[in-house]
């Protein structure tokens, strides 16, 4: 059977920070959440009868910030889950969760339902720069949840930091991956601050806000490389990092152009060879349900672009023999000879038939790519 990821949008923040355009709606009411939980598991069980010949290996609770929901809220979706898709006995089960909105009890139920991997929104270890952020929590929040989730049975537990951040140094941002990488995670997501239009970080501006340039944000970015694998943390993906066996499962679909289906308002999904997306409207899900926004199929061509855009974000890079056989030997050979050019520059590798990123053109692989699909259209 063929395998499916699930992700499910929760789409609430106790307070939303100043960086993030994602869809969620803050200070949600109980009556929202309610309705939420309602109107999700509805969603849920009216797109099971599409899966029945599919076999779900992940699931995914992001936003937002899930923990804003109850115990018995998790325990209810997951329940729908489990009653009504095909859910492998060993599947990866993940909440992102914000240390300000989770405690021990909420934790032991989330265990007890099903969860088996937290992601932990930690961004930094230091309270002026977490507040900078508008981030609610410290890092003492972080290490009380890191010592509670251990404590009620979690063993696979993820971190996410962030770099280029306002007030950071070369010197924090190491203070930062060295106390993180005390609280033992099995896995770290480091993500570059985007200034994203209609955020409040986007309305003051980007000069306003004490940014590291982006020689030192590079200089961060390659120290980073080094620092983790000191740590045992082996660089899998251009943003993430995993001790050997703990790669994010959900994640790698996305990078292998894997099924996965969205639900929740602005999820987006990939089935049956059909990309759609539900509309971002939190209360108009609320009120509604499900409204579809956008539907397309992709092109052969389209299809070949992503293929090769998001295996480049991988560690181990694009597998030309893989690629041929997929979508032909002349695709195998033009990108072969268009990625190939920038081995003298020091921005790919060449390992066998894969071609991969070095880290310095990691940093640079938006520029390389976006070159290499244009010319090739």
């Amino acid at each position: 059977m063929k395998a499916l990821g699930l992700y499910i949008h929760v789409p609430f923040c106790k307070s939303k920070c100043l960086y993030c355009d994602f869809c969620s709606l803050p200070r949600p009411t109980a009556e929202d959440t309610a309705r939420y939980t309602e109107v999700i598991c509805r969603e849920l069980l009216s797109r099971a009868e599409d899966c029945a010949d599919r076999t779900v290996d992940t699931v995914y609770f992001g936003g937002g910030t899930p923990t804003v929901l109850t115990g018995e809220q998790f325990t209810r979706i997951l329940e729908t889950v489990f009653k009504s898709y095909r859910v492998d006995g060993t599947a990866e089960i993940t909440s992102e969760c914000n240390p300000a909105t989770a405690d021990r009890a909420l934790l032991r139920e989330m265990r007890a339902a099903g969860f088996n991997r937290i992601s932990v929104g930690i961004q930094s270890a230091h309270g002026h720069e977490l507040r900078a952020l508008g981030r609610i929590h410290s890092f003492r929040d972080a290490e009380a949840l890191f010592e509670q989730a251990v404590s009620v049975g979690f063993s696979n537990l993820s971190a996410d930091v962030m770099l280029g951040i306002p007030y950071q140094t070369p010197e924090s941002f190491a203070q930062t991956l060295e106390r993180v990488a005390k609280l033992d995670p099995t896995h770290v997501s480091a993500y570059a601050l985007t200034v994203e239009e209609g955020t409040p970080f986007g309305r003051r501006g980007a000069e306003a806000l004490d940014l590291p340039d982006e020689d030192t944000t590079a200089q961060m970015y390659l120290s980073m490389i080094g620092q983790l694998a000191d740590r045992g943390f082996l660089q899998y993906e251009i943003s993430n990092f995993a001790k050997r066996g703990y790669e994010s499962r959900h994640n790698l679909k996305y990078w292998n152009t894997e099924e996965y289906l969205g639900f929740g308002p602005a999820a987006h999904s990939d089935f049956g060879g059909v990309r759609f997306s539900n509309a971002a409207d939190v209360k108009r899900y609320l009120s509604e349900g499900a409204v579809e926004a956008t539907r397309e199929t992709l092109s052969d061509a389209d299809r070949l672009e992503e293929y090769v855009m998001l295996q480049m974000r991988l560690a181990r890079g694009l597998d030309l023999r893989l690629l041929s056989d997929r979508f032909g030997a002349a695709a195998g050979e033009r990108f072969s000879r268009a990625l190939g050019k920038y081995e003298a520059l020091g921005f790919v590798c060449r390992r066998e038939e894969r071609l991969a990123f070095t880290p310095k053109g990691m940093l640079v692989s938006n520029s390389v790519l976006s070159e290499v699909l244009c010319f090739h259209r």
